[in-house]
């Protein structure tokens, strides 16, 4: 049940040594090999995670196959919406610890990722924490590609701060939330979030806008200390990939905007575009001028990338589908408990 009229503090006293559930989502055969990569870093943490949750998005033969490679996985299908929204709320459902990790199925954990994230959560005002993703390549990037768009890949972009501080919202593929938060306001929207390979996403900063509207004095971190490397194949360090990329985030922010706001829903995009763009355009050009040919690459991957986001954001609001989309959409699906056999767990 989602309550929006509670102004109850979010929880009454400081977590002591919280326990940690890890949830990954998957949904490809492809990235097997990365998969098991994911787990075994979740099972590898220091102090051991409660338990690892992972979620296959309606591929059966999957489940069955990491059923048999790890059998102290708790590997369940999605019973919620396919997607990764759906895929998210189906992982909390089945976490027994205090805080829910996500990390995504073709990252690696540091072993102490789920305690770094666990830190600041001594704080009770603290909703959710979010980590580095470092991001591990395939083979060395193209030098146009800007550090500013790192996110197209699923990693920490240039700008993002390099010390503890209160955030907006955590980077969805390496962030902690307290699991009676999801009790409290519901789960990811299933009108939002990635559907099998495509790139819309932004369903984490709905949420925790939601979360924080819904929570006086509720905020997030950003844990630097907290790190996971994030693989990133060549085929995502393309033009045709990163401009869609943008457009898709584009799409993506106009719907949170809906759902939340302009005024929260872009506050930090704002900064963003300002603070840090405008000095990456600066700092290609001058490159550039100091006979870095590359620089003026870096200049354009980022003044094309703003212009296909704000394209997409811009159509995304004038778009009668996406408006009629949010409109109908209901409240975000509740989160059900399942507790281990000796019930509630231990803060």
């Amino acid at each position: 049940m989602i309550v929006k009229d509670d102004t109850r503090p979010l929880v009454t006293g400081p977590v002591a040594a919280p326990t940690v559930s890890f949830v990954i989502c998957c949904y490809s055969d492809e990235r097997w090999s990365l998969l098991v990569k994911a787990i075994r870093s979740c099972l590898a943490q220091d102090p051991p995670a409660r338990d690892v949750v992972v979620v296959v998005d309606y591929n059966p033969n999957l489940l069955a196959r990491i059923k048999e490679l790890f059998p102290t996985v708790v590997a369940v299908p999605n019973a919620g919406q396919k997607g990764l929204s759906g895929a998210r709320n189906t992982g909390i459902a089945n976490a027994t610890g205090c805080l829910v990790v996500f990390l995504d199925d073709d990252a690696v954990a540091s072993p102490s990722f789920g305690a770094r994230l666990a830190g600041p959560m001594s704080d009770p005002k603290v909703i959710g924490t979010g980590g580095m993703s470092v991001p591990a390549f395939e083979d060395t990037p193209p030098r146009w590609f800007p550090e500013e768009f790192y996110w197209t890949v699923g990693c920490t972009h240039r700008g993002v701060p390099r010390t503890a501080q209160v955030v907006r919202n955590p980077f969805g593929g390496a962030m902690a939330i307290r699991r009676e938060a999801f009790e409290r306001v519901g789960g990811f929207r299933s009108d939002l979030g990635r559907i099998d390979a495509i790139p819309l996403g932004c369903e984490e900063t709905e949420w925790c806008i939601r979360a924080a509207q819904a929570t006086p004095g509720g905020i997030f971190m950003h844990e630097p200390q907290a790190v996971m490397h994030h693989f990133v194949p060549l085929k995502r360090l393309t033009w045709s990939y990163f401009f869609s990329r943008c457009l898709a985030e584009g799409y993506s922010k106009a719907m949170v905007s809906r759902f939340v706001g302009a005024e929260d829903g872009l506050s930090s995009e704002r900064s963003y575009v300002v603070r840090v763009l405008t000095r990456g355009v600066l700092e290609g050009i001058r490159d550039t001028l100091k006979g870095d040919v590359s620089g003026l690459g870096r200049a354009a991957a980022i003044t094309s990338g703003l212009a296909v986001t704000t394209y997409g954001y811009v159509r995304g609001r004038l778009s009668r589908a996406i408006r009629e989309r949010v409109d109908n959409a209901g409240k975000a699906p509740p989160i059900a408990r399942r507790y281990a056999q000796e019930g509630s767990p231990a803060g």
